[in-house]
């Protein structure tokens, strides 16, 4: 059985710089994706890389 972490990360919002706190899945090495801000619902593009070390 697969073991999944998430790992808990923050970033601002490039237009209205609140800050955005999300989980991201560990066993997906490469990850991209547009997230709308909480705030001001501009889209924000995601990009997430894990090296294997």
């Amino acid at each position: 059985m697969p073991i999944f972490i998430l790992l808990k990360s923050s970033f601002s919002c490039p237009y209205c710089w609140l800050e955005i706190l999300m989980l991201v899945d560990t066993s997906i090495k490469k990850q991209s994706y547009i997230e709308d801000c909480e705030v001001c619902c501009n889209p924000i593009e995601i990009i997430v890389q894990f090296n294997n070390s």
